[in-house]
């Protein structure tokens, strides 16, 4: 197979998610009659989780739509487990836990998570640069790579479905823990804005590299035209 080749069969591999960053039920559910049935496959993060609850996944799940349920977990190994086990109930495909929560903590998670709810163990926030994140940490950070790697280990090892890091990141995890499926938030159309992220990549460059699943959030709903915008990135995937 030709690197071409490669890179193409992984571009097909990767899901886009839209991100229902909103402060409620009704505007996300506005949100998506706008999208369309493109929007298949959703993100319900903090912020509209601690406004409407399960309620939200409950709504989303009978339309069909496919649940990132972005938690990013951190507590006490048997907390993890319990919120997990809640998570799969409600039948979200994915649920984050963060990575800095330790192997026994996401080992608990993938428990708690059974078969059919994925752990992605948050690595280094895409908001992150790598002194920010030293500060952050109480150490130096050499290189927001190996750190990123460090964690990916971790994830390894517990058995989780994947890891969430920026784009930068996701070649060398994808060389190194095959085996993990990358999730990449922090994705911005060419000449967009970045925003609050400071890692950030195009959906061809996340795919191209084995990203397996894009979190698509002010590229698409902050477009003029978000339906257009999503089915045009949809359409770049599967080129």
């Amino acid at each position: 197979m030709t690197a071409d080749h490669a890179s193409a069969s992984r571009a097909l591999r990767a899901q886009p998610i839209l991100a229902l960053d909103v402060p409620s039920l009704d505007a996300a559910l506005a949100l998506l009659d706008r999208l369309g049935p493109d929007a298949d496959f959703v993100k319900v993060g903090l912020e509209l989780f601690t406004a409407e609850g399960p309620r939200v996944v409950e709504r989303l799940r009978r339309e069909g739509r496919r649940v990132f349920l972005d938690l990013k977990l951190h507590d006490i190994p048997n907390t993890v487990k319990g919120a997990a086990q809640r998570a799969a109930a409600m039948d979200v495909q994915l649920l984050t836990v963060h990575g800095y929560g330790g192997a026994a903590m996401v080992e608990a998670a993938v428990e708690g998570a059974g078969a059919h709810t994925g752990i992605l163990v948050v690595t280094v926030l895409t908001s992150f640069e790598r002194e920010a994140l030293g500060v952050a940490l109480g150490r130096e950070v050499p290189e927001l790579g190996a750190e990123v790697l460090r964690l990916a280990g971790v994830a390894s090892g517990a058995r989780a479905h994947g890891i969430v890091c920026s784009g930068h990141e996701v070649a060398a995890v994808v060389s190194t823990y095959p085996a993990l499926r990358p999730l990449v938030p922090g994705i911005r159309l060419a000449g967009g804005a970045t925003h609050d992220q400071a890692r950030v990549v195009t959906p061809e460059q996340a795919a191209g590299d084995g990203a397996a699943y894009l979190v698509l959030g002010r590229a698409v709903t902050g477009a003029s035209d978000p339906a257009a915008a999503l089915a045009g990135i949809r359409a770049t995937l599967k080129a």
